[in-house]
């Protein structure tokens, strides 16, 4: 059973828009699984507040004056010397380009504010886990770019490791289902049974998160093995 967190998620807010700011405040204080520690209206006030806060998680709005969130996000992934906080990037641009900045920049997530309000307390609650979530509009396209920019020679002795139950759930990764409760739900499992192989895939794979678990699927082709259902 996994060990419940707690205290609650530190949250930064961090758009240019008082009113999506207002919206997502009152959204996330409807839970007590999360504390909002502040709203910035720019890349340089996020920086500054999520350092000064020591937040866990930040949404970061891309287009902000003065520095953007990538360039904020950049900064505060590199801060060696702090806890870092995860980065979920909040927009309303579903671009594969911008989708590939953010993740290279460091974020662990990409939401779209018009497509993935539902998403939002899973994302934070995953990012605060370590793990990975990226809108279902974009992240298809997205993991076979990244594997085209990045190509890996597939490694046949990490592919053999994996159980076939192993081998299902980051088949359902590679193909873009990469919320647990997704994937438990696309392949009648518990959640708590698809956390396990993700686990278990990533030690004996060598990767550190969902997302380059779902990259190295994509790499190794467990993606065309995926079931009808989920791709």
């Amino acid at each position: 059973m996994d060990t419940p967190r707690q205290q609650p998620i530190r949250v930064l807010i961090a758009d240019d828009n008082r009113a999506v700011r207002r919206g997502l405040r009152l959204q996330l204080e409807q839970t007590a699984q999360i504390h909002v520690v502040g709203e910035v209206a720019t890349g340089e006030d996020a920086v500054a507040l999520a350092r000064a806060e020591r937040a866990d998680v930040v949404l970061m709005d891309l287009q902000m004056p003065a520095m953007n969130g990538l360039e904020a996000t950049r900064i505060l992934r590199r801060d060696a010397h702090e806890a870092t906080p995860a980065i979920i990037v909040m927009t309303s641009f579903a671009v594969d380009q911008l989708v590939l900045e953010a993740l290279d920049s460091g974020a662990v997530g990409y939401l779209l504010k018009s497509h993935d309000s539902d998403q939002l307390l899973p994302a934070i609650l995953a990012a605060a886990r370590g793990e990975a979530l990226v809108s279902s509009r974009v992240t298809a396209s997205i993991l076979k770019e990244l594997v085209r920019r990045r190509p890996a020679a597939a490694d046949a002795d990490a592919l053999q490791s994996l159980s076939p139950a192993e081998r299902r759930v980051v088949a359902a990764l590679a193909v873009g289902v990469t919320g647990s409760d997704a994937i438990a739900a696309h392949l009648h499992v518990s959640v708590h049974t698809v956390r396990s192989h993700l686990q278990s895939a990533m030690r004996k794979t060598g990767t550190q998160d969902r997302t380059q678990l779902a990259l190295w699927g994509v790499r190794n082709r467990l993606d065309a093995s995926a079931p009808s259902s989920i791709g």
